[in-house]
């Protein structure tokens, strides 16, 4: 049987052979009818304001900030840590998505388990609440910003979702409705299923384990045992006020997230429809950008991830294409690509190598997705040398 992480390359490979050749099959079917001018490009990137670029880049640090503190607030009825005493765990975390691919979003969990010695599966719990605040804080400024925002355009940006580009064709109205609050909605609907959890866990387990063992019980026995990980670990908010701060600190972070953005965009005052963008239109693309990344993959995601911003913002603002490029390249690096040189420095300290943890975590999430106890190991042992 191949290793885990004989297996983890291959997936990448076949992925990243399989995008470069459409990538590539793209340019050689558009390339006479796109007209490109790189000098454009260059100029643009010259003439745009770096202290802007850098003031976007710090609104994304400090919202790494937020993330440690926010992760603190919710282990605190389970272990009391500083604010900021897991901000190299979110660093790490990110570096390795940004470097690896999706496939290391458990990296986070794990190195906090591996941190403070608790349950791996109390912190893919926090992992799963965390990720729903997120949804429902993002979900919230989005239906928000988006009334001053024509419906066309909402549907023109979260095309990349199918429901909404299909729905776009035949009933536009009922499109622009779920593209302005259908994440309010799945949000709400993950939080009542994770109440059902934290309140009636065993009976949601057993529920789960005969409607999907009525398809194989394998599959019920593994939903069973996630539900009943998840209700181990969600004892995490237990009044209106553990509520009430984590909300805060999200909708802070994403708040610094679109001022991130707002700031990247103006920074590139030589093209009048981005130096006009409003925040709406910028949350609008922040939106969009978000769901460019969601099947990130490392390294060619990048240049994937900043075609699909640059045609948004030619589609849905109307810059030209070099304007567009430059600033979808400089967004990537303030939002997503800033931290990685720091978070590989960090792992030099810690002795962490990304790469392993990511095997590792994979392993630790699959171990414990199928009953069999995973042991973490724990912070300050030489296992990891390099950060890579």
């Amino acid at each position: 049987m191949p290793h885990n992480g004989e297996r983890l390359k291959k997936r990448q490979l076949i992925v990243s052979v399989v995008v470069l050749g459409a990538l590539i099959a793209l340019f050689l079917l558009g390339r006479g009818r796109i007209h490109f001018d790189f000098r454009l490009f260059r100029a643009q990137l010259a003439r745009a304001s770096w202290r802007e670029i850098a003031l976007s880049a710090g609104c994304i640090y400090l919202g790494y900030g937020f993330r440690s503190a926010r992760w603190a607030q919710l282990l605190k009825h389970n272990q009391k840590v500083g604010p900021f005493t897991l901000l190299g765990t979110q660093v790490m975390g990110f570096t390795a998505v940004a470097l690896i691919g999706r496939v290391a979003d458990p990296v986070r969990p794990y190195l906090v388990s591996r941190k403070t010695g608790l349950a791996l599966s109390s912190q893919l719990a926090v992992y799963v609440v965390e990720r729903l605040f997120d949804a429902g804080t993002l979900a919230l400024i989005f239906s928000l910003a988006m009334l001053s925002v024509s419906s066309a355009k909402i549907v023109q940006a979260t095309s990349h979702s199918h429901l909404v580009a299909a729905l776009g064709s035949h009933l536009p109205v009922l499109a622009a409705f779920v593209a302005r609050y259908g994440g309010l909605l799945l949000t709400l609907l993950g939080a009542l299923f994770l109440l059902a959890v934290r309140l009636a866990g065993q009976r949601v387990a057993r529920l789960a384990e005969r409607s999907f063992g009525a398809f194989s019980k394998e599959l019920g026995a593994a939903a069973g045992q996630k539900v009943r990980a998840f209700h181990s670990g969600l004892d995490i908010m237990r009044n209106f006020a553990d509520f009430a701060a984590t909300a805060g600190m999200s909708l802070a972070m994403w708040l610094l997230i679109a001022l991130a953005y707002y700031t990247g965009c103006h920074a590139f005052a030589a093209s009048p429809q981005l130096a006009a963008l409003t925040p709406s239109e910028c949350v609008l693309l922040m939106v969009t950008s978000g769901g460019a990344s969601v099947l990130q993959l490392p390294i060619l995601g990048w240049f994937t991830q900043i075609g699909i911003v640059a045609a948004a913002i030619v589609g849905l603002f109307g810059a030209n294409p070099e304007a567009s490029t430059a600033c979808a390249a400089v967004l990537l690096l303030t939002t997503f690509l800033s931290i990685v040189p720091v978070g590989l420095i960090w792992a030099q300290f810690d002795h962490v190598s990304l790469r392993k943890v990511t095997l590792e975590s994979e392993q630790a999430e699959e171990a414990l997705a199928s009953g069999e106890s995973s042991t973490v190991p724990q912070s300050g042992g030489g296992n990891f040398p390099g950060p890579f």
